[in-house]
């Protein structure tokens, strides 16, 4: 598990997941995401400009995150 901390109110989902280096491209995370292989707070998201917040978990392939 990775603990990521923002330091503004949320971070978009896209630029989370380059953000922990578990994409190498923004347009590799829009396409991760609209293919289904990211789950937000334990559910399959499809929203690229996701807000994700503080307490929020988001889990990619082995990974999961969660915002402090």
């Amino acid at each position: 598990m990775i603990e990521f901390k923002i330091t503004g109110d949320y971070i978009p989902m896209i630029q989370l997941l380059k953000a922990a280096n578990l994409v190498q491209t923004g347009g590799e995370a829009q396409i991760v995401v609209t293919e289904g292989e990211v789950k937000y707070n334990g559910h399959v998201d499809y929203r690229k400009r996701l807000k994700v917040k503080k307490g929020d978990t988001v889990e990619f392939r082995d990974v999961t995150i969660r915002l402090i």
